[in-house]
């Protein structure tokens, strides 16, 4: 298992907490960055939207590919997986820009590629909101002209959304043979599409036994169409306390989201255009992408145990939500990393 957290860009994950000492700055996001590959976190995914869905439109929110390009200069081992919207960005532009931030991370940089959602951010940035199967049509065209632009000397496209005639793109990338594109989805649009053309699924939050269907399925689309393995990754928020019930009454004080606040419209937003597998509530909704459904919630010993379920039904990858942000990843890898280690290392000698 690989730990991994998403950077807070927007200043927390809590839609009904306004101020939960983890501000959206530089100061804040660098010393996190810096400070999480010193105590074991593999990689940090950095969000893209340029409105804050969390604590409402009008609080600040950092951009993504700019703060990726600075955290590239202050690591040295985080692996910065940044989230990237195709209606929100040329592809052979993109290219240029990606390539030159994983020269600068010597090979660090991952994307993540996300179908937009958001309808009227698109609509106050002055972006094209297209429908969802034509979201997954464009980002299918701009993942060839990625591939395209990272990999030939010159290369020429012409599509019904991108066009591209003899594009030069250097310097290529220095990871080989690209940067590790991740995307989720849980419509047949994006199932398809994710197979065929990237390298790792990331979910929503669920208890291991649907996160082995969904891997099992996935694993089943990408062999019929390529021999290479996917990488497994899903969205989790974790609480970890000294006593379960401590993590519960935690839990109960972060889901009372309710209609009025900050985060409330954009959740109907959400909901009116996505195509999700499961009803979601306004608890799920009370943290994002459904990562209280992981059930990360509970003693260290009871979280690691969790994990391990999850690593036995083939994830590869967690991407951890909490707050406050810098505490509970100290809390996180002094506490559960060690368990879940010790565990594995007493399952292998048992076998």
């Amino acid at each position: 298992m690989r730990y991994g957290y998403w950077l807070p860009v927007f200043g927390g994950w809590l839609r009904n907490v306004p101020d939960e000492n983890m501000d959206s700055s530089w100061a804040y996001v660098s010393r996190l960055a810096r400070r999480s590959e010193q105590i074991g976190y593999d990689i940090t995914l950095i969000a893209e939207l340029f409105l804050n869905d969390i604590k409402g439109i009008d609080a600040p929110a950092l951009d993504a590919w700019s703060t990726a390009a600075a955290l590239a200069a202050v690591t040295e081992r985080l692996e910065l997986m940044v989230a990237v919207r195709p209606t929100f960005h040329s592809p052979a532009i993109l290219a240029k820009q990606a390539a030159s931030i994983d020269q600068i991370a010597n090979g660090r940089l991952a994307l993540n590629v996300v179908s937009s959602w958001w309808s009227d951010e698109a609509r106050r940035y002055g972006v094209q909101f297209d429908q969802h199967d034509d979201r997954y049509a464009r980002t299918a065209e701009w993942l060839d002209v990625l591939d395209g632009a990272w990999h030939e000397p010159t290369f020429s496209y012409h599509g019904r959304y991108y066009t591209v005639d003899d594009l030069v793109l250097e310097p290529k990338p220095a990871r080989s043979p690209r940067p590790t594109i991740y995307a989720g989805g849980e419509s047949e649009a994006a199932k398809t599409l994710i197979a065929r053309a990237c390298d790792a699924y990331v979910m929503h939050g669920d208890p291991a036994e649907r996160i082995a269907l969904k891997i099992a399925d996935m694993k089943q689309r990408r062999e019929a169409v390529s021999a290479e393995p996917m990488t497994y990754g899903m969205a989790a928020y974790f609480i970890v306390r000294d006593t379960e019930a401590e993590a519960q009454r935690e839990m109960e004080r972060i889901t009372n989201v309710s209609p009025g606040s900050p985060g409330y419209s954009n959740y109907q937003d959400w909901i009116s255009n996505t195509k999700l597998e499961q009803q979601v509530s306004l608890e799920d909704y009370s943290v994002s992408n459904r990562g209280l459904r992981a059930g990360l919630v509970g003693t260290a010993e009871q979280v690691a145990e969790r994990i391990i379920d999850l690593e036995k039904a083939g994830l590869n990858l967690l991407l951890l939500q909490c707050s406050p942000q810098f505490e509970e990843m100290e809390r996180f890898a002094e506490q559960v990393m060690p368990l879940v280690e010790q565990e594995r290392t007493a399952a292998s000698r048992a076998t």
